[in-house]
């Protein structure tokens, strides 16, 4: 028996046998909480490790609050937030950033391939200046992006320069955090804290981790009084070595990058594929563990009647398809397959219903 269908978002797999091994380790004993424990600890140091820098390191259950905690500890609610447009904190936070922040407005800057660019965070700083207008604070940047993109170094190095210029924090926020270090193949300082990042937002569900993520502060003045941001916000786990067990043996073992440079892999396969059929274009470019393709809407009808699962959020036709540290050969080749049989007969498909091609 096939495995669910599914390409519609690495959130979607389940845990790794790594982080699952972690669990079952730290349920042995009892343990003290609220992050007092030895595996939050151990975790916290090997982050200090990998990113070979002292740092300051919380745990938080998700990325939603990973972002919105960060953020908040950057502004005053007359500040700004510049973001991309197409940012997860501007597009599906549901506000979260401005009610953690106490109002701090986030201002949306465009951007090809979901980048910012140095002039265009100089442009909306320099939009408004007056007493009017809330002051611009900080920058947060997504890495990998939300269209499947990343910054390379000398991007990051170029957009800290404008930063310092006009005096504003640098946040990233890295859901995929580990699919950028394993398909940029460089250390993770390199894209970090050398380059001017105040805070990362690091994140693990996606990509083996059952939940958490840690919020990383390489400005320690940013981090005064972060634990009663997480109390109050309600993300202070009374059973912390939970969250944070599975980060002990996913870097401890190197399988953070195993995992994620195996997602980026099928990623490769999948836009391989679709580049060799005939009337399919990427709308992208394919640099993480997401493939982003043009399709006709009865092939997407299709796709989903046969069972296939993916989100269709870009505009009529674009299609999502993401890749997971579980994603194997074969779900990438059958689904080519299926794609390849459905775009031949493109034409004798039936015309979607109403409401038919929608996320799935």
């Amino acid at each position: 028996m096939k495995r669910p269908r599914n390409f519609a978002s690495d959130n979607n797999s389940g845990i790794c046998p790594e982080a699952w091994t972690a669990l079952e380790e730290a349920n042995q004993n009892h343990a003290p909480g609220y992050g007092d424990d030895r595996w939050t600890k151990q975790a916290a140091d090997l982050i200090r490790e990998v990113f070979e820098t002292d740092c300051e390191v919380f745990f938080v259950f998700n990325g939603t609050a990973a972002n919105s905690l960060s953020l908040a500890s950057t502004c005053r609610s007359y500040h700004s937030i510049l973001c991309h447009e197409n940012a997860h904190v501007e597009q599906d936070e549901c506000g979260a950033p401005e009610f953690f922040s106490n109002g701090t407005k986030v201002q949306l800057v465009p951007g090809a391939n979901g980048r910012m660019t140095p002039q265009g965070i100089e442009s909306a700083v320099l939009k408004r200046t007056d007493l009017h207008f809330p002051k611009t604070r900080a920058v947060t940047l997504t890495q990998a992006t939300e269209l499947g993109t990343l910054y390379q170094p000398a991007q990051l190095q170029a957009i800290h320069r404008v930063a310092k210029k006009h005096e504003l924090k640098i946040h990233m926020d890295g859901a995929r955090f580990a699919n950028a270090v394993a398909q940029l193949k460089v250390a993770p300082k390199e894209i970090t804290w050398k380059v001017g990042v105040d805070i990362l937002s690091f994140g693990c569900t996606k990509n083996g981790a059952p939940v958490g993520d840690a919020v990383i502060f390489f400005n320690h003045d940013l981090a005064r009084e972060f634990e009663w941001r997480c109390k109050q916000a309600g993300q202070l786990a009374s059973k912390m070595r939970f969250i944070a067990a599975p980060w002990v043996h996913l870097l401890r073992e190197g399988a953070w990058l195993r995992h994620a440079a195996h997602a980026n892999k099928m990623a490769a396969r999948l836009a391989r594929g679709i580049n060799r059929i005939r009337g399919l274009k990427l709308m992208f470019p394919r640099q993480a563990n997401g493939v982003f393709v043009e399709l006709p809407v009865a092939v997407i009808a299709a796709l989903h009647r046969i069972g296939w699962h993916f989100y269709t959020f870009i505009g009529e036709g674009g299609a999502r398809l993401m890749c997971s540290w579980d994603t194997t050969p074969e779900d990438v080749d059958d689904l080519l397959a299926d794609l390849t049989e459905l775009m031949a007969n493109r034409k004798k498909l039936p015309a979607p219903k109403p409401g038919q091609v929608q996320n799935h």
